[in-house]
This record gives C-alpha cells, sequence and structure tokens, in this order.
C-alpha cells in the first residue's frame, strides 16, 4: 500500500510529539529542524523533511539510516529521547514512506472531512473506566479508527483523567468536565459526568421551586449530579446582593428599613423593577464594558477617549439594544472628536487587531493563535483568520494619526473604496467570509456593515449567548462558560441546555440587557443561599448555592464612600462624581489599584483582576485616606456621635449602613459595650466600631 505523507505520516510526528510546542513545533524549531505546530502546514512539513538540510533528513536507498527515524529510534543522539521504536508499527510507516520515495500525496488519496469520539457523552461513577475510540472520516465515505494516533486531553484531570491511549477514569470529584480528542488538526470531545455516589429521590427535586426556565433547567443539572440546592436567601442578603450587581453600590439605611418592613409577596420583583430605573444600573453596566474597549488614552488622545467613554455610558443610559449598539460600534464612522465609537478604529490601526478584539467580544471566540497556525485547541486556521480580517480591509482613516503621548489629534474613520487583506504565507488576497455559513460579497456597501448584519442576527446564536453569559457570570459569579470570552467545542458550557436558553431569551426580549437581568433575579437560582448544605460543600460551578466574590474595585471604594459619609475627589472628574463614573483607568487611585482595575497600560480587552491579595487587606486596614474620611468632622461617625442615639440606636445605624441588615441581639450588645468602655469617648468608639467593620468579609464580598 502506498503511504500519503498527509494522512499516514503527519499524524504519527502529532503523536509523537515531534511537531508540538516544546519541539519541532516551536517558532525556531528545534535542532534547525522545523514543522508546522502540530502538522496545520503539510506542505511546510513536507518541504523540511524532504528538501531542507540538503535532503539530509531522508535516505531513500537506506530509509533506517535517514535522520527522520535515527534519532527518534535512539540510534544517534536525540533530544527528544525515544519516540519511534524499530520495531513499532508507526516506524514501520514513515520507513515504508521513505522506501517509496516520499511521495506527497498517494494517488486518490482521500481527505479528512471529520473526526468523531465514541462515545460522545458518559456518566461515570467514581473510579470508574471507559475506553474512548476516535474515528477518522474521509472524502470518500471511508471511516479509519484512529485512536491510536490521536490526541487526548481532559479539562480537569481531578474529575476524569485520560491516558495517551484514550482510557477514561473518573475520580472521586462531582462535576463535570471534557476530554479532547484531537486528529490531524479536527477536534471531537466527549462530554463527562461524575455524579455523588449516593441518589437523591426524585421528590426532593420535584419540591423545588420553578419560577422560571432557568430553575428549570438547573434542577434537571443538579438532579444528574445527585446535589441538592441551599435554602433562599434571607431579605437583607438578596436586598444587598441585588443592589450591589445591579446598580454597584450598596444600600442605603433607608432602603434597608423599608426593604424589611416590607410585607408585599412580590417584594423582590419591584425592588428588581426600581432598580432597573436607576441611573446608576446604566453607569455600572457600562463601566463593565469600558473596560474592555478603553484604550490608552496617552496612546489615542484624552479627547477620543472621554468621547468614546460618554458614547457607551450615553447608550447603555438610552437602554439601547444590545445588537444595535455592536452594530453601530462595528460600522463606526466619522471624527474622533465627534463619534466616540470611532475610538475604536483610531485605537486598533490593522484587520487583524481589529478582528481579534471583535471575534472575542461579541463571538466569543479567541481568533489570535489563528492568526499564525491552525488553532490547537478549535477548527479556526489561518484562511478563516484572514478571511473574517477582510471585512476590515477598507478602513480608511485622515489625519496625523497616532503621537504618543499625546495623539491630540483629530482623525476621520471612513470606507475606503480599495484596500485589501493579504495571507500571509500563500500571498493570496482573502475575501470577506465569515467563521460560519455564507454572506453575500459586500458589493457598495461597507463590508462592516455587513458583517455586523451578520454578527447580530437573530439566527446566530453564539452572539446571543455570549452576551448573556457574560451577564450570568457578572451576577452567579461565574460564567456558564468559563473564560467567558472563551466560547469552543473544548470548553463547553456547564449546563448547555441552560446557555442556549438564556440566549434564546435575550435575543425574544429583544437583546434588551434589563430584562435579561430581571429574568435571571427573578429565579429562585439566584436567590439561593451562599451557605452549602452537606450535598453541595463541593460544588463551585453548577449553581447549587449561590457563590460569593469579592466586590469590584469602584463598587468598594464608592461603598467606603458611602459608610464614611465623606465624598472623594477624583482628577478629572466633577464634585460628587462616583468611582464606577470614572472616564479613564489613568485617572489616580492607589485604592482601585489595590483592588484590581485593569491597568491602563494592557491592550483591550483585559479582564481585571478578581484574585485576593494581602495587600489588599493591608490596604483596608492601614489606610491613611480611609482613616482620615471616618475621623473626619463631617463624616458618618461624627455625625452619629452627636446625635441622641443610644447604643441600640447606633448598632442599627452602623449594621444597616455597612451590612444592609439589623444586627443581633450579641452584635447589639457589642456594640454597647464599646460604647461604654473606659477611657473611650463616644465619636472614638463609633469610629473604631466604622473601620473595623469596613475591614470585615462581610463587608468585602458580595454574599
Amino acid at each position: 500500500m502506498e503511504i500519503d505523507f498527509q494522512n499516514d505520516v503527519v499524524p504519527i510526528l502529532t503523536r509523537q510529539g515531534c511537531n508540538q510546542g516544546a519541539c519541532h513545533g516551536k517558532a525556531r524549531g528545534q535542532g534547525g529542524f522545523q514543522l508546522s505546530l502540530l502538522g496545520f502546514d503539510a506542505d511546510f512539513d513536507f518541504d523540511a523533511i524532504t528538501k531542507q538540510a540538503r535532503g539530509r533528513r531522508v535516505f531513500p536507498a537506506a530509509a533506517d539510516r535517514s535522520l527522520l527515524l535515527a534519532k527518534p529510534a535512539g540510534r544517534i543522539p536525540h533530544g527528544g529521547g525515544l519516540r519511534l521504536p524499530a520495531d513499532s508499527a508507526e516506524y514501520a510507516v514513515i520507513r515504508n514512506w521513505i522506501r517509496q520515495g516520499m511521495p506527497r500525496r498517494a494517488p486518490e488519496a482521500p481527505a479528512l472531512e471529520a473526526v468523531s469520539v465514541t462515545p460522545d457523552s458518559v456518566v461515570l461513577a467514581w473510579g470508574q473506566q471507559q475506553a474512548l475510540r476516535v474515528t477518522a472520516r474521509y472524502d470518500d465515505g471511508s471511516t479509519r479508527d484512529v485512536t491510536h494516533l490521536a490526541l487526548f486531553q481532559s479539562n480537569e484531570a481531578p474529575i476524569a483523567a485520560v491516558d495517551e491511549s484514550g482510557l477514561l477514569t473518573a475520580g472521586s470529584i462531582t462535576g463535570s468536565t471534557a476530554v479532547m480528542a484531537r486528529f490531524m488538526g479536527r477536534i471531537a470531545v466527549c462530554d463527562v459526568l461524575i455524579p455523588r455516589p449516593e441518589p437523591v429521590p426524585d421528590e426532593e427535586y420535584d419540591r423545588l421551586p420553578v419560577r422560571n426556565f432557568i430553575d428549570e433547567l438547573v434542577w434537571q443539572r443538579l438532579k444528574q449530579l445527585h446535589i441538592t440546592p441551599s435554602e433562599r436567601c434571607s431579605d437583607f442578603v438578596f436586598l444587598r446582593r441585588v443592589t450591589i450587581d445591579l446598580c454597584g453600590r450598596i444600600p442605603t439605611p433607608e432602603e434597608v428599613d423599608a426593604f424589611l418592613t416590607d410585607d408585599r409577596p412580590d417584594k423582590r420583583a419591584r425592588l428588581v423593577d426600581r432598580l432597573l430605573d436607576e441611573p446608576d444600573f446604566a453607569d455600572h453596566w457600562a463601566g463593565k464594558w469600558m473596560d474592555l474597549l478603553r484604550p490608552n488614552p496617552y496612546r489615542v488622545g484624552i479627547k477620543a477617549v472621554l468621547n468614546y467613554d460618554h458614547w457607551i455610558r450615553r447608550r447603555f443610559h438610552e437602554r439601547m439594544p444590545w445588537d444595535q449598539f455592536v452594530r453601530e460600534l462595528i460600522g463606526a464612522r466619522g471624527s474622533t472628536f465627534r463619534n466616540g465609537a470611532v475610538t475604536l478604529y483610531r485605537d486598533r490601526r490593522t484587520p487583524e487587531e481589529i478582528t481579534t478584539l471583535v471575534s472575542q467580544l461579541f463571538l466569543g471566540v479567541r481568533l489570535e493563535c489563528a492568526r499564525c497556525h491552525h488553532h490547537p485547541f478549535e477548527k479556526w486556521g489561518q484562511d478563516d483568520f484572514y478571511h473574517f480580517a477582510a471585512y476590515f480591509g477598507r478602513i480608511g482613516r485622515k489625519g496625523t494619526g497616532l503621537s504618543p503621548p499625546i495623539s491630540g489629534s483629530e482623525e476621520f474613520i471612513f470606507t475606503g473604496t480599495a484596500g485589501r487583506v493579504t495571507h500571509p504565507v500563500t500571498g493570496q488576497v482573502m475575501e470577506p467570509r465569515p467563521l460560519w455559513g455564507t454572506l453575500p460579497e459586500p458589493g457598495d456597501r461597507d463590508p462592516r456593515d455587513v458583517l455586523a448584519d451578520w454578527i447580530t442576527s437573530p439566527d446566530n446564536p453564539l452572539f446571543a449567548q455570549v452576551m448573556a453569559n457574560r451577564v450570568w457570570a457578572d451576577l452567579m459569579g461565574r460564567g456558564l462558560v468559563e473564560p467567558v470570552d472563551d466560547f469552543r467545542a473544548t470548553n463547553p458550557a456547564t449546563n448547555q441546555p441552560l446557555l442556549e436558553a438564556l440566549g434564546r431569551h435575550f435575543r425574544d426580549v429583544g437583546f434588551s440587557l434589563a430584562e435579561l437581568i430581571r429574568t435571571i433575579t427573578a429565579s429562585h437560582v439566584y436567590q439561593l443561599s451562599s451557605l452549602p448544605n452537606e450535598r453541595n460543600l463541593a460544588d463551585t460551578r453548577n449553581y447549587s448555592r449561590h457563590y460569593r466574590h469579592r466586590l469590584r474595585a469602584e463598587v468598594l471604594l464608592d461603598a467606603v464612600t458611602a459608610v464614611t459619609g465623606v465624598p472623594r475627589r477624583f482628577d478629572a472628574m466633577p464634585p460628587g462624581a462616583t468611582a464606577k463614573q470614572i472616564w479613564t483607568h489613568r485617572t489616580p487611585s492607589l485604592f482601585l489599584d489595590t483592588f484590581g482595575r485593569p491597568d491602563a497600560n494592557q491592550d483591550p480587552p483585559c479582564e481585571r483582576t478578581k484574585d485576593l491579595a494581602v495587600v489588599q487587606t493591608l490596604h483596608l486596614m492601614n489606610s491613611e485616606q480611609i482613616i482620615r474620611d471616618i475621623h473626619d468632622d463631617a463624616s458618618t461617625a461624627a455625625r452619629l456621635a452627636a446625635s441622641d442615639r443610644d447604643a441600640a440606636g447606633v448598632a442599627r445605624d452602623l449594621y444597616r449602613r455597612i451590612y444592609a441588615r439589623n444586627p443581633t441581639e450579641e452584635e447589639t450588645a457589642l456594640v454597647a459595650e464599646v460604647l461604654n468602655a473606659p477611657d473611650v469617648s463616644r465619636r472614638e468608639a463609633i469610629e473604631d466600631l466604622m473601620w473595623a467593620m469596613i475591614n470585615t468579609p462581610e463587608f468585602i464580598f458580595q454574599d
């Protein structure tokens, strides 16, 4: 049988790791020998093996003496060690190929069409094993078992590990994961579910409240995993949670009193309705997108960034539908001094830069890898990348361009009559083409408008799902897909039916952010307590309880300001502005930097730091600014000290203001003890209480 280089030889090199990033697949190869990463460019690999190094890598007259075989077989020194034992079937395939004269393609060799894995989903008990089988399907209708040539990888080995032969082994952790099987640039995924060993009676799930489709789909997932959810959260927890989530602020003492004394059965829904109408809602959610879109003002110009911020905030205050927002942004034209949206194209200067931003933000597809080679964990290749980039090939610019660190000039963005994107390897002029499906030629239309229509089309489920996933992550503490902008077959959602349902709902409500949030907050799942039970203690991704997380930097700073009662002043902002209204991360703030706001020098889109750090604790404990605010004569502590409230009244005010709840009897007694301590003034005691409460997890974290 004649050996085909592409179908028979390249898979062996991939399976043995020869063309991986740690070996000859790295950017400059290894030992003077370079292969394309994971075999994405068979033509390049063929030339490297048969033509480079004056043909010394292969020797048809004595195939076993070829460097391509002698080194991996261990007959001469090889940095990669023993890869192809001389008695292996893989060694024999390559030897026969060399003996046959190293043909590039065998006559009538079929082309690979798809790869499948069997089973494609499996439920395993703790410690149970399951063998996977990988099948390649070719364009001539033939199939081939390529399990021995496939690469396997588990997203989370502690849940389910996989060895090089495709043998799955379940761990002793309840959850789900995806196991990837890769062959010749094609990927198939097996979804693995590991439930708890003890079953739960169906009646327990039948009794759970179902307020909307979210509850129904989450309960179904928990039932599969034998996990039971926590109890419903208390009123004061819900009040603080939803106020922070929707408006980026903590409740006022008056709001706490009104909500806790309200006995109407629909008071939670009424609260959500009121919060969605607040200006704080728009500023808070606009700020999340400014993180992803805001450029460095010292690069693109201060006025351009200010206009950009204004454009985004105005759209959120107008409650503009999300699809319209995206269409206006992608198709932006005009002056950076008059249309803030065009700042996107002032910052991103090439079609390649714009492509990675647009695909990641609005489609959840990370194309950066495909810019240089085939994506190692996805189906995208260089052709896909540059066809997509061609939609931005006709962007024209008029003005002086960038001149960091000032860049103060005006620039105009328009649609040019010419402009093209070429493939960096072949030099081919790339025509605009979407990542999937088909679109008509742009003709006289701006190609960006054609692309924007395709991205935001109701028939494109990924557009709605990506935004729904971002909102879900903000409200629930974790996305159904994590990272939230990395949608791919090898990174499946923890609850795919729920993700699809949220996307459909978002589309059906006209891409209204407020309506999507209203639906999520109305669910029983959103209103679960964060306190675990014995069956969901280890659950961190199936929403059997609420996941606590630290307050966003701006929210925490505004919360400190609300507690102390002393307004902060920010450079380049009017008096009375809050931290979440700041238009650039260049505004100095040690507090915001400490708590993880994005670095102004980073290249957007950049997620802010959510990690906890000792420096954050030290800052809250030792910040001179916080101490000055607490001790200020106009502070809340000073006003409380001058009031005629008794210890119980002081305790009630502090706990409502800081924790959005009433104090317990023990906490009231503690406040009284501190207030009545000898040699401590009433004001000093209240200041100490306030400072201590600000430093507690109950204040710093959203429950």
